[in-house]
């Protein structure tokens, strides 16, 4: 069953369409990637998720429901811009935000130990959120978002501020929360970030949306037919003329074959060239966004 499901949704702020005709499902138990540049829409279309506001037409369904006030406790939901009241101190703030989602006094002291805990960050507790660093607040906020166990949890740009060791402790703790069942949203510009965590993907532009699909699927259908060579040996003058060559040095060739993959193999065995390694380059995210926009604006005419 899918977790979440938007059909047709559209949402104008004034003569600004921020979503326009916008459909897609999340299944659940899947990490799915909200991706697009700065302005493309993504915040608008999770304040939609989160009824913090509405659309002006559309439907969105959770867990096979129309989504209704009700579901906003299942949702966990951390905002780029941070909501953490900084003269608090972090114990008292997370049992604060941990009431407010309707546990009681002692299941939230419970949950609150145990993250802390987790995150070894126990002796922080009475500090304030004013004398935490960027990173540790950033912890800080991700525990306040799983404390009420939600099953779907939004994530708007998650790692930034966090250093690489904060940043893969925060990924792990992703993937445990899906081995438990919980859908996860990333949102961010950042294509990179998520390109080896989300299993699928929608890509927004200015209010559209513009791809969908498998994570790697999507590579597959955006691949080039390049591949990376790594060999002992000399190639000869025609080896540039044989096949579309976009780098070569003395043990290392980038090659672009529109005829098949078993022809450079071939040149090479031919030769007797060693190869060490042989490797079919597939595309980045960030690579399929910028050919999927500009295939988009050509056939909206917007490209001469």
């Amino acid at each position: 069953m899918d977790q979440i499901t938007l059909t047709h949704i559209e949402k104008r702020y004034g003569n600004h369409v921020a979503s326009a005709d916008v459909s897609f499902s999340i299944p659940r138990g899947a990490i799915f990637g909200l991706l697009g540049p700065n302005g493309a829409g993504k915040t608008t279309l999770i304040r939609m998720i989160t009824r913090i506001t509405m659309p002006d037409r559309g439907t969105i369904r959770f867990g096979g429901e129309d989504l209704r006030e009700h579901h906003t406790s299942r949702i966990g939901y951390m905002p780029e811009e941070r909501g953490l009241y900084k003269t608090m101190k972090v114990y008292e703030h997370l049992i604060y935000l941990a009431r407010l989602k309707d546990l009681s006094g002692a299941e939230a002291a419970r949950r609150v130990n145990l993250w802390l805990d987790k995150f070894e960050i126990t002796e922080w507790k009475q500090k304030k959120i004013e004398e935490l660093s960027k990173g540790m607040a950033q912890k800080i906020q991700f525990i306040a978002t799983v404390l009420h166990d939600p099953d779907l949890l939004i994530l708007d740009e998650p790692f930034s501020g966090l250093d690489p060791i904060n940043a893969k402790l925060i990924e792990d703790e992703i993937y445990a929360l899906r081995q438990q069942g919980k859908t996860i949203i990333f949102s961010t510009h950042r294509m990179e970030q998520v390109e080896d965590i989300c299993d699928q993907i929608v890509l927004i532009d200015q209010g559209h949306k513009i791809l969908e699909g498998d994570v790697a699927e999507l590579k597959q259908r955006f691949k080039e037919d390049k591949y990376h060579i790594d060999y002992d040996g000399m190639v000869g003058d025609d080896f540039a003329a044989t096949f579309d060559v976009q780098m070569v040095t003395e043990h290392e060739a980038t090659v672009h074959s529109r005829s098949c993959s078993n022809d450079i193999l071939k040149y090479f065995i031919d030769r007797g060239i060693t190869v060490r390694g042989y490797s079919e380059i597939l595309p980045s995210l960030n690579e399929i966004f910028i050919r999927a926009v500009n295939e988009q604006k050509i056939k909206a005419g917007r490209v001469a």
